[in-house]
């Protein structure tokens, strides 16, 4: 897998309106997007920090996998997102090097990003997304 850089740090949070104004205090800046993930029950919303962002994520139904997490482990980091050229080529070399994915095949994420998760039992507890910008062609 050939991660350009890190793109986004995903944090779970209970509401986003709260959580948008207390980041605002923390780094000095607004967010730039909120953003509704319909598929993954979840609304977003982005902070542009340097080259890498934060996404604040909060669920938007309870059988969400965001739900889920804040209620196991209360807010708080829940992934970290690496930008790659060619996310088809990634998840096969990740496939090939024993990684288990959460996704088959990517699927269109926030940001105008596709996406795919790496499961974290095989990457030391951690929960990597690999998101790759759209292009006009896919």
């Amino acid at each position: 897998m050939d991660a350009l850089r890190v793109e986004h740090i995903g944090i779970a949070v209970k509401n986003l309106e709260d959580s948008n104004a207390l980041f605002k205090q923390l780094l000095g800046i607004e967010h730039y997007k909120v953003e509704e993930v319909a598929s993954e029950y979840v609304n977003t919303s982005f902070f542009q920090v340097g080259e890498s962002k934060i996404e604040l994520l909060q669920a938007t139904a309870d059988s969400s996998a965001i739900a889920k997490f804040v209620e196991k482990r209360g807010e708080g980091i829940h992934h970290i997102a690496f930008e790659v050229e060619d996310i088809h080529a990634s998840m096969q070399d990740l496939r090939e090097n024993g990684f288990r994915l959460l996704n088959e095949a990517p699927k269109r994420g926030a940001d105008n990003k596709l996406v795919c998760f790496v499961h974290p039992k095989t990457a030391n507890g951690v929960l990597v997304e690999l998101c790759q910008t759209i292009r006009e062609e896919e």
